[in-house]
Formats: structure tokens, sequence, C-alpha cells
């Protein structure tokens, strides 16, 4: 008898009921064939980045294991599961119910599973905090361009305004009209962004894991996002213009 993980299963019979009463052998020379007695969930052994290994599991003393050296190691693995986990009251209570049993057994080695879960996870976690400080940077410094190119806009069009104001332009056109150009000059910075982004994502698509390579709703809310940051970096300095006194205006060179 034996087991196979659930990958293996979809991949030699199509799905995990499939692979039931099917048979299987480790390949050496007379091997019997096993039944198939069940299917357990994939084991993500080279971390959650990489796709699980197609696993068969055998009895622990098979006919051909005898002629290999029979190394005996005493230990045992307690799982339980418990609201209480991780705390220190439980754990010297379990380690009494053991102790109760077998005195001499050192108990050592008690983890959560949460604790597993973020050790196996701690690169990938550290990776994404590179990725998002790295985000977070070019954000900032494309708020910062597109408000000193507006900025630089608005001081050079500083004698356009005074004219505009002083024939009965509202200050709110003349805010629209430079948040307009903001707008435009953001816009074409995010079609080409997009752009770029799909076609290097594409080339990366055998470095991801369970990620499709397109993701719609991902490059909405940071093209969303990018607009937003642009609108109000062109709407400060336009406004700022726009509280000057025609007159002073005027007299700029």
């Amino acid at each position: 008898m034996g087991l196979v993980s659930e990958n293996l299963a979809r991949e030699m019979w199509g799905s995990p009921v499939a692979a039931l009463g099917k048979q299987v052998r480790t390949g050496l020379q007379n091997d019997a064939w096993r039944e198939i007695v069940g299917v357990v969930g994939d084991v993500y052994d080279n971390g959650p980045g990489r796709k699980a290994p197609s696993i068969a599991y055998w009895p622990i003393m098979l006919d051909h294991f005898e002629l290999e050296t029979l190394h005996v190691t005493r230990y045992g693995v307690f799982v339980i599961r418990t609201n209480r986990a991780g705390t220190a009251k439980f754990v010297a209570e379990a380690r009494r119910a053991i102790w109760s049993v077998v005195a001499n057994v050192p108990v050592f080695l008690t983890r959560t599973l949460q604790d597993i879960y973020e050790e196996s996870m701690a690169r990938t976690s550290f990776t994404l905090v590179l990725l998002a400080i790295a985000g977070a940077m070019a954000l900032v410094l494309g708020v910062v361009g597109i408000y000193g190119v507006i900025a630089y806009t608005v001081t050079q069009r500083s004698r356009e305004i005074g004219i505009r104001m002083a024939l009965g332009a509202q200050a709110a056109t003349l805010q629209n009209m430079f948040v307009r150009q903001g707008l435009l000059l953001s816009g074409i910075g995010t079609f080409v962004g997009l752009a770029a982004a799909a076609g290097l994502t594409r080339m990366m698509s055998s470095l991801l894991f369970r990620t499709t390579a397109l993701d719609p709703l991902t490059y909405v809310v940071v093209s969303a996002l990018l607009v937003l940051a642009a609108t109000l970096a062109s709407y400060f300095p336009a406004r700022r213009a726009t509280l000057v006194n025609p007159v002073e205006a005027l007299r700029v060179e």
C-alpha cells in the first residue's frame, strides 16, 4: 500500500479520486506493485515560491530497504490543535503530560504552525518589503518630478496668467488648465509604464508561481494612484499661481 501527493495524482491520473486503487512501485528491480490507498495534500518542500514536488509515500519498512543500514532514532513528534497554542502555560501542561508517561524524555523545539509559516515566508517577505520600498520611492520621485515641471511651467507663464486674470479669467479655469496639462503628462507616462510592465511581466512569467502574468486589478489600482498623485502635484502649483495679484504677475519679466 502507498500514498501519493495531490499533484502526482493529477499528473498521472487526472484527479485525486482517479488515483485511488491504482498501483505504483519504486522502480527498483523486482519491486512489487503497491496499491494507492490515499492522496495527501501537496508539501512545499522547496519553499512557497516553487511548485510542490510530486511525492509517493511508502511504508517505512519495505523489502528493498533491508539491504541498507537501518538507522533508529528515538524521538517523537506531537501535533496538537488548540486555541492556546504558543502560550507558556499550555507548553508546560504538555510537558507534564508527556513526562507522566515517560519521565526521562526531553521535550524541546516547540513551535506553532504560525511560526513555521513565518519562517518559510521570511525570504519572500523580505523581498516584498524591499520591492515596496523601491516602489514607494519611485512614486515619490514621480510626484516630485511632476510637481517640479508644473511649478516651473507656472513660473514661466506668470505674465500670461496675470493677463488672463486681468481680462476676467476665473481662477478655477486657470487651475483646470494646468491640472489638465499635468494629467496629460501623467497619462502618457502611465500608458508607457503599463506597456513596459506588461512586456516585462510576460518575460518574467517563468519566475512567477501561482500568479498570472497580467493582473488587471493591480494595474488599475496603481494607475489610479499615479493619476491621483499627478492631479495633486499639478493642482497646488496652479492654485498658488492664481492667488497672486494680477498686477504683480504682469510685472514679472
